[in-house]
């Protein structure tokens, strides 16, 4: 692949990475109410959700994720409803919940699976890498090498944003001391979320 072409890539999806959608509004939700690391890890998990799709995308699979389309839909709930759940969670917090250290052993494993939900439970990401990369990537004659690149790029520049994402709200939710400043900011990270949930509930498949 050409420099040109690489830098081009990363271009592109770093703008497309930037642009608002349940992924960015889960993970700055995840790292208001509960901090960078949780935030952090949703942002991951979506990464790893569309790496799943890139690869199906470029082996030629896509016939298969349309073929699991139900399947898709169904996990597309699932994510939703946990989003939902998530957000009620936050907005249900007690004062003295802000003061806890260690969260629950699940729950860093829930953050991860909720931002792998969120992108799974969307087939048509795969449909976008279709269009997408062939104008920056021949599929025809990709490499080993090209296909390392290639995710690279991906992994990086999309889990970049995503964290960048959850450090800023992280970074914006220290910046509130008092009980009433850390109750708005729960109201705030739960309405996202649920916000978030209801957007992939209603989005049509």
């Amino acid at each position: 692949m050409a420099l040109v072409d690489l830098f081009a890539l990363a271009g592109a999806m770093m703008l497309l990475a930037i642009s608002p959608g349940p992924g960015v509004f889960a993970v700055t939700a995840r790292a208001l109410a509960n901090g960078f690391s949780h935030g952090a890890l949703v942002a991951l998990g979506c990464v790893l959700g569309d790496l799943i799709f890139l690869l199906m995308a470029i082996y030629g699979l896509s016939a298969i994720a349309l073929l699991m389309g139900n399947v898709f839909i169904i996990i597309k709930y699932i994510g939703a409803l946990y989003l939902i759940y998530l957000g009620v969670k936050i907005l249900h917090t007690n004062e003295g919940e802000h003061k806890i250290k260690s969260p629950e052993k699940g729950s860093f494993k829930a953050s991860f699976m909720s931002g792998f939900f969120i992108t799974l439970g969307n087939p048509k990401v795969i449909l976008f890498y279709l269009s997408f990369l062939p104008t920056f990537v021949d599929l025809q004659n990709l490499t080993n090498k090209d296909l390392l690149i290639v995710v690279s790029i991906v992994s990086i520049v999309l889990g970049s944003v995503l964290m960048t994402y959850a450090w800023l709200a992280h970074r914006a939710k220290k910046l509130f001391t008092s009980p009433k400043a850390l109750r708005r900011v729960d109201i705030a990270a739960g309405s996202t979320m649920i916000g978030a949930g209801g957007f992939l509930f209603v989005k049509s498949a």
